[in-house]
């Protein structure tokens, strides 16, 4: 693979097919990492730029100070060590510029309703950076809750790949930058589950009663069990065939298969014991493993898994602009994003970390999860974009069933 395109063209190709397909929507929940360059055109405004919600300041001055920066958790080099972020270690002290790097992603709709209020009266909600997923982020970019980066400030931004440049949601990246994509399937202990998970009836095996989760994000779970019905989550399914998944869904945990469905905090479980198996995201399971001798091990499903992205973001409220933009083009330096994809294990969005990656890790330059080609997004599609009143009674459906 030519060191200068890190994916296949024959792959972005395929990425290209799946984006124009899969939509973000504009509704009230749903699947908090679910579709890799998802986005609905018609949830946007095209060429919708950031803009100050009512009662928030017309111009937003850049008054310097720490960069707040809201992350899902495992979600950047650690060194357990030390206790610190390497890459971040490294660009406060080329920079100057001091981050405050939080954890504090857990659920898309969770965090939404935390900074919600903040945001319509255009007050600060304590972040100069927020990282979520691509539905997600078409909401914030529709109601005005992002501000338009300057290209000047972020050159690096060239770097990303051609494939994750021209999403619907922000066609030339505008308002957001890839942070990371990924995939959703099975994750599983391997002491407990040896011969592995690659259905779903090897996941609700009787042996694994009362101690399977699956994730609170609804097109990453409904997205794996429509597609063991055979449903194909990229096309017009019908409403009759979701609610067949969500009757699927709401027996095994009447039943009591299912003991939590939750948000990125399954990771926990699992290490405790309380989980032996989950319907998890990729990354989690190459850093899990690195933490634990190779205890864990992830696979997409032999039905198909679903494909996400991760973008970052600087909300409306923010007076941290240039600072922010710092950060972000930081890492979108090849030989940064080379690190940040050597520990995180999800699909690398910067044009050149692949042969980074091979002073790194020559392994990991090979490796279908950080570099995918054409097998493995085979592998996996992008929930289909959803109208606005099917959003409505999808989201009300899968509450329901979760219990939420």
């Amino acid at each position: 693979m030519p060191k200068d395109e890190p994916i296949a063209p024959k792959t972005l190709d395929l990425i290209r097919a799946q984006m124009s397909r899969r939509g973000v929507i504009a509704g009230v929940g749903g699947l908090g990492v679910a579709g890799l360059l998802a986005a609905c055109s018609t949830s946007s405004p095209k060429g919708a730029t950031s803009g100050s919600p009512s009662g928030s300041p017309s111009a937003i001055a850049d008054t310097g100070g720490t960069v707040r920066w809201a992350n899902w958790t495992l979600y950047l080099d650690y060194d357990s060590k030390t206790k610190k972020y390497p890459t971040l270690e490294a660009f406060q002290k080329q920079s100057g510029i001091k981050v405050k790097y939080m954890e504090d992603v857990d659920d898309n709709n969770s965090f939404y309703g935390k900074v919600q209020g903040q945001l319509k009266l255009g007050q600060d909600i304590g972040y100069d950076i927020v990282t979520l997923t691509d539905w997600m982020a078409t909401r914030w970019i529709r109601l005005g809750y992002t501000q338009t980066i300057d290209a000047t400030g972020i050159p690096n931004k060239v770097n990303i790949l051609d494939a994750l440049n021209n999403v619907s949601f922000d066609p030339g990246r505008h308002q957001s930058l890839t942070w990371q994509s990924g995939f959703a399937g099975f994750g599983w202990n391997k002491q407990k589950i040896p011969g592995g998970i690659k259905t779903l009836d090897q996941l609700f095996a009787p042996a694994n009663k009362g101690k399977i989760e699956v994730l609170s994000e609804m097109r990453d779970t409904m997205g794996i069990i429509l597609q063991y019905q055979g449903v194909d989550i990229s096309s017009n399914f019908t409403e009759a065939q979701f609610m067949n998944g969500i009757d699927f869904l709401t027996k095994k945990i009447s039943d009591g298969f299912i003991r939590k469905v939750v948000g990125n905090s399954y990771k926990e479980d699992l290490v405790s014991g309380d989980a032996v198996a989950v319907i998890g995201w990729s990354g989690d399971f190459f850093q899990l493993n690195a933490q634990s001798n190779g205890k864990f091990d992830f696979a997409l499903p032999e039905s198909g898994g679903t494909l996400w992205s991760d973008n970052m973001m600087i909300p409306s409220t923010s007076h941290n602009r240039k600072n922010a933009e710092a950060v972000m083009n930081y890492y979108y330096e090849p030989a940064v994003a080379a690190q940040v994809a050597a520990y995180v294990n999800y699909i690398c969005p910067v044009k050149g970390a692949q042969a980074e990656m091979e002073k790194i890790n020559p392994a990991l330059a090979k490796s279908p999860y950080i570099f995918p080609d054409a097998t493995a997004l085979s592998k996996a599609k992008v929930f289909r974009a959803l109208t606005p009143a099917e959003e409505t009674t999808f989201t009300t459906a899968f509450q329901k069933a979760t219990g939420n």
